[in-house]
């Protein structure tokens, strides 16, 4: 199916992640052309950015100065910014109920997932507004839906971007007409990541438990459906929507 999508200029922030990865290679092998942000993991964006043909760019996204400038310099490098994937975010890799998070991590956590969503937004937003054009898929979880044990913080901050934040926005463009807001929200994916801590059999059999398709997603998975929603072709009548890339998950087996 053709996406329109040759020739676009593309921001995935968090572009050299397990999923990241997955929704640049999407992008590229669309035609589009893809800006990689990274925070600190240069060297891999770098290495991405060559193999597609596209431009890998630094910026600290916790400060809203810095996404200004990330989006002012790929309008100006590339003389325009179509689609932005506000992907970048942090996982907590320490289970702990609320009452022993300290205040530390609970910032630290909303900062690097709600804040620098709401800093991505607020940036390339700006730029839509002007060019009364735009999409933008924001990269939320099925933790801020079902809820995550041992993990309130990030449940709460990919809660907040899937909900309040999704739904504002839709509105805040829709006086633009052509710019378009929405959001995926992956489940249990299989990334690089996740194989070296291990995926085993008891592991894969509790996250599958509520779900229909009995297996674990992919990041490519994810990726065509952000590319699917971000294509003004394909889905040029839907904005405000949250798609659950989870196999028909339904909740969660409480421990």
């Amino acid at each position: 199916m053709e996406t329109g999508l040759d020739g676009k200029v593309v921001l995935v922030t968090g572009g050299a992640g397990g999923i990241g990865q997955s929704i640049c290679k999407a992008f590229s092998s669309e035609g589009a052309k893809v800006v990689i942000h990274y925070h600190e993991s240069e060297k891999s964006a770098i290495s991405l950015a060559r193999e597609l043909g596209g431009v890998a760019m630094g910026a600290d996204l916790r400060d809203p100065v810095a996404a200004n400038e990330l989006i002012s310099s790929i309008v100006a490098e590339l003389g325009s910014l179509d689609v932005c994937v506000a992907n970048a975010g942090s996982y907590p890799p320490i289970s702990k109920p609320l009452w022993e998070i300290e205040a530390s991590r609970w910032s630290e956590t909303m900062a690097s997932n709600l804040g620098v969503t709401v800093n991505t937004a607020r940036s390339f937003l700006s730029h839509a507004s002007k060019a009364r054009a735009g999409s933008m898929v924001m990269v939320g979880s099925t933790a801020g839906i079902y809820g995550e044990s041992g993990h309130s913080d990030y449940a709460a901050a990919k809660g907040a971007i899937t909900s309040g934040l999704l739904m504002s926005l839709k509105n805040d463009v829709s006086e633009l007409v052509g710019v378009r807001v929405n959001a995926v929200a992956p489940g249990w994916t299989v990334t690089p990541k996740k194989l070296e801590q291990g995926v085993d059999d008891e592991m894969v059999g509790r996250a599958t438990a509520t779900m229909s398709l009995k297996k674990l997603a992919t990041p490519e998975d994810v990726a065509r459906v952000v590319v699917m929603l971000s294509s003004d072709v394909v889905s040029g009548h839907v904005t405000g929507q949250v798609i659950e890339v989870a196999g028909g998950m339904e909740g969660r087996l409480i421990p």
